[in-house]
């Protein structure tokens, strides 16, 4: 035997009969010591009290990794060679990984059979295509980690279609990527219909998309309906095209939080004609960036219809829109009618171009226009905006909808009542399975925006528009956000973490308490026997929620004056017990928001109100033990 080998052995060996005595020392767990749930076992019992048993679900949560694995990776970890067995450390320790970009289908089959595909590279695919139509239906339907890229798709093609229908319907997290598609083509179309519907955090990117073409034509029609939490990013979308048609309809209705940046669109286009017809319609704070829209186009025609009508709040930025363009028409009608007031800004608008017609017809309220363009641009609708910098339109006076939330998402303390009957929202935890790092691994990564670079390389994040890229830079400012007032916050990346963070805010007699699981989602509930934490009184707590991440990362706070419960959901017509659910009473709601989602769906206002949620899948909140 080499000797080299023997060391390893011996610890091994060692480790198996420690292990032994362990298990067999009346432990109520038989994890090997050696493991993460085995170090976080013996950290429980040393910083909590011991009358508290660690929960099994919380358990759940900590890092599978065997003992050999666990020394392997941590080795690796210190050598700073994760990033060179990627794959498998993503597998063995469950994390949220994006496979690296496969071989290209440029040589497949043209009649491939798309609806079985799933992560696909279409790379030069199409290219030189005459006529034909390629359908992308029921495309990676439901799949949790989605990465498509369609790189040179389409390219110098002739009288070709593609129809992207039902595209990764109930999706998680999805990456996808339009580079180039359809550049030079001539003719054909392009139709995205009900893609990424019901999407969880997608990323959607066009680049150059159908650059130099000529009368091809676009339409996006129930485009990322009902998404949450996202971003979609046309860059030179259409550049040098003629006579290109988009036509966006119902883009983003009723989505959650997501942003659409439209930078150099068309530009130096001719003769475009773009409609966007119920854009982010009753959708929740959409965030939308034109910038260099229209450029130095030449006859184009742009039409804004019910464009954020009915959202919630929500921010439009104009920057150099129609630039240097020539015989442009623009037409706002019933734009950014909402709720709660959001913000339009339009800055450098119409700058340098000549016989521009902008027409604003039942525009919307808290809008903002600066640096408008003195000459060659006509606007109508819109009082003295052309002579005065900075004007600001007023509210039309009518009545605007509410944005829908969630029934039951936020509710009355009165309602925890036994045999009452309210809506449960859907608690369904949406995100990508994912497991804690060790914390003696995870301590050895970098977690700060400065050292983001460090991190993007290790989990192999190389396009700065990427899904990860995004998700590793995002995730990193929130954690480093300064608190709100009267909020003490910590974002952890291990389970010891968490303990630590909330026995320095409670005290070690403490207990940690979640939904028990997720029936009754999006159905009515009846709810059964209720019990007060520390018998009902106010009182503090501290919840977690995940943020997404390559590994599981929860942001904690302090919550002062609460009341927290625990009630017993019962099937509303057999009566039967089929949830142990945990709900949280914010007593004092002063320093919240205005537009908050809970005064939309209750009403009132801050300090007017309390305001009760579930805790949801996967989520949690630390009481002092009772």
């Amino acid at each position: 035997m080499h000797p080299r080998f023997f060391p390893i052995l011996l610890l091994l060996f060692s480790a198996t009969i420690f292990y032994v005595g362990f298990a067999g020392a009346g432990d109520v767990s038989s994890e090997n010591p050696f493991t993460p749930k085995g170090y976080l076992i013996r950290y429980w019992k040393k910083e909590i009290s011991k009358d508290v048993p660690m929960p099994v679900f919380l358990l759940d949560k900590a890092s599978p990794l065997t003992a050999v694995e666990f020394a392997g990776f941590s080795k690796l970890a210190d050598q700073r060679a994760l990033s060179s067995h990627l794959p498998d450390f993503c597998v063995k320790a469950i994390l949220l990984c994006f496979s690296d970009l496969s071989p290209s289908l440029e040589k497949h089959d043209s009649n491939a059979n798309f609806a079985v595909y799933l992560n696909k590279n279409f790379t030069n695919y199409g290219n030189n295509r005459l006529a034909g139509v390629d359908s992308f239906k029921n495309y990676s339907d439901g799949d949790n980690l989605l990465v498509d890229s369609f790189r040179r798709y389409s390219r110098d093609s002739t009288g070709h279609g593609d129809k992207f229908s039902s595209y990764a319907t109930e999706a998680n997290v999805v990456d996808q990527s339009f580079n180039t598609y359809g550049t030079v083509a001539t003719g054909g179309a392009g139709d995205f219909s009900n893609y990424n519907k019901q999407v969880n955090v997608p990323n959607l990117r066009f680049t150059s998309y159908s650059d130099d073409s000529n009368g091809r034509k676009q339409t996006f029609t129930a485009y990322t309906d009902e998404a949450n939490s996202g971003d979609q990013k046309f860059t030179s979308y259409g550049k040098n095209g003629n006579g290109a048609a988009n036509d966006f309809t119902s883009y983003g209705k009723d989505s959650n939080v997501l942003g659409s940046t439209f930078t150099n669109y068309g530009e130096s286009g001719n003769a475009a004609n773009d409609t966007f017809t119920s854009y982010g319609t009753n959708s929740n704070v959409p965030e939308n960036t034109f910038k260099n829209y229209g450029i130095q186009g030449n006859a184009a025609t742009e039409s804004f219809k019910n464009y954020r009508d009915q959202s919630n709040v929500g921010d439009d930025n104009f920057q150099s829109y129609g630039k240097s363009s020539n015989a442009a028409k623009v037409d706002f009608e019933n734009y950014g009618k909402s709720f709660n007031e959001g913000t339009d800004k339009f800055s450098g608008y119409g700058n340098g171009a000549v016989g521009e017609e902008v027409d604003f017809k039942i525009y919307g309220v808290n809008n903002t226009f600066k640096d408008y363009a003195k000459k060659g641009v006509t606007f109508t609708g819109l009082p003295n905006v052309s002579s005065a910098a900075g004007a600001s339109l007023g509210a039309t006076g009518e009545k605007i909808s509410k944005w829908v939330v969630e029934p039951g998402k936020f509710f009355r303390e009165k309602m925890l009542k036994s045999g009452t009957v309210v809506p449960m929202p859907d608690i369904r935890d949406k995100m990508p399975k994912r497991s804690f790092l060790p914390r003696v691994i995870v301590s050895k990564l970098p977690f700060s925006t400065s050292k983001v670079d460090e991190l993007k390389k290790i989990f192999h994040a190389d396009d700065d528009n990427s899904t990860m890229s995004k998700m590793l830079t995002d995730s990193l400012s929130e954690c480093e956000r300064p608190p709100s007032p009267g909020e003490t916050k910590r974002c952890v990346t291990s389970i010891e973490d968490m303990i630590d963070f909330a026995t320095s805010m409670l005290g070690r007699n403490i207990v940690v308490h979640t939904t028990e699981n997720t029936k009754g989602s999006k159905a009515d509930i009846m709810i059964g026997k209720v019990k007060g934490i520390n018998s009902g009184k106010v009182t503090k707590s501290v919840s977690c929620h995940q943020s997404l991440f390559p590994y599981s990362l929860y942001y904690c706070h302090s919550v002062p004056k609460v009341r927290v419960y625990e009630a017993d959901i019962l099937d509303p017509k057999s009566k039967a017990t089929i949830n142990h659910g945990v709900a949280i009473c914010h007593i004092d709601t002063s320093s919240w928001s205005p537009g908050h989602g809970a005064f939309i769906s209750l009403g009132s206002g801050p300090g007017k109100i309390e305001v009760c949620h579930w805790i949801f899948e996967n989520d949690m909140t630390w009481t002092v033990a009772d």
